[in-house]
């Protein structure tokens, strides 16, 4: 449907805020994006069945994190009961803030969730492949096996699951299980042969060609130095006023690390049977997105305090909203508005 830098740039700009963000309004408009994107492009896939599974494993977590953080955090002005003072690490007053504050904490550890789960759902994983970097192919393998194993192991649990059922066997407890679980082992045993004969046979990883010492050691340096500048470019916009050239050289850091990646990659030969297309809707989705991480940067150095939010005093329990920066975020269910026929109703 989209291409997969599309997709790509989805997930960071969707990442960024759900990582960084504890406004629960924010949060959920980032959470509503990506249902939105799910529900319109990720149901009809085979990994997308998976996402269900997710959402129960994210309702988990956000359940878990409220008592947690009130039986943890004794801080707050709203006191709704006490524990006797004796119990070790619970004891104390539980607070109307610390359940906020927890339940604050599970709606961005599901936010998170959710968006690498619809991520996951929508975009093609051969293809996530083919676009790492030429001279990143074992990183390449081991990131596409890593990002598809949990939504390939649900999926087979269930296939597996339900196979068992047929025949008659009714899970129960935890000892009925061991029929779920060996198939389930030997299935992922057998997908890791078959990737590896299948990447055995087309020759992976055998093309790559050999560099003269000299040059290898010169952009070994040149990475070096182009990390070194990175890491002075952060220490300089964290530490000192001068942000305007801890950004230049950050961008210089970047940038030598781009020139070391282009040139490791012209030691490796690839061939393509058909290269994927860009559209115009790749280029509304990557343009929205762009946007979308713009305006939020824009408004967390210009207006921090309309996107920061601690339910403890001396701030408000309800939390502020800054209707640019959350109209911005909407634009991440921008891959859901243009696809054709995305939001047709499917049976």
């Amino acid at each position: 449907m989209f291409h997969t830098w599309s997709w790509v740039i989805w997930l960071v700009a969707a990442a960024v805020p759900a990582f960084t963000l504890r406004n629960p309004l924010y949060l959920a408009l980032v959470l509503a994006a990506a249902g939105l994107v799910y529900f319109s492009l990720g149901r009809t896939s085979a990994i997308g069945r998976s996402w269900g599974s997710f959402a129960r494993i994210g309702l988990f977590l956000f359940v878990l994190a409220i008592p947690i953080n009130a039986l943890s955090i004794h801080t707050g002005a709203i006191v709704l009961f006490r524990l006797p003072e004796s119990w070790p690490v619970i004891g104390g007053p539980i607070t109307l803030e610390a359940i906020i504050a927890g339940a604050v904490s599970g709606l961005a550890l599901f936010t998170i969730l959710m968006v690498f789960a619809t991520f996951n759902a929508v975009v093609d994983h051969y293809q996530l492949l083919r676009a790492t970097p030429a001279f990143l192919f074992q990183a390449g393998v081991v990131i596409s096996i890593a990002i598809t194993f949990v939504p390939q192991m649900v999926l087979s649990a269930k296939e597996i699951r339900e196979a068992q059922r047929i025949r008659g066997h009714r899970f129960r407890g935890i000892r009925d299980l061991l029929p779920l679980i060996m198939p389930l082992l030997a299935s992922s045993l057998e997908r890791a042969i078959q990737l590896a004969e299948t990447m055995e046979a087309r020759g992976f990883g055998g093309a790559v060609e050999p560099m003269p010492r000299n040059r290898a050691l010169m952009i070994q340096v040149g990475g070096l130095v182009a990390l070194i500048f990175l890491l002075a470019g952060l220490f300089v916009t964290a530490y000192f006023e001068s942000r305007v050239w801890g950004w230049a050289i950050i961008g210089l850091g970047v940038v030598g690390l781009l020139a070391t990646f282009r040139i490791q990659s012209g030691r490796v030969r690839q061939t393509r049977y058909r290269r994927m297309a860009w559209h115009h809707g790749d280029v509304i989705v990557v343009a929205a997105c762009i946007l979308a991480v713009g305006v939020f940067v824009g408004a967390r150095t210009a207006v921090p305090e309309a996107l920061y939010y601690s339910p403890y005093p001396p701030n408000a329990l309800w939390p502020p909203f800054q209707p640019v920066a959350g109209a911005a975020l909407l634009l991440l269910a921008a891959p859901a508005l243009v696809a054709p026929g995305a939001l047709e109703l499917k049976p």
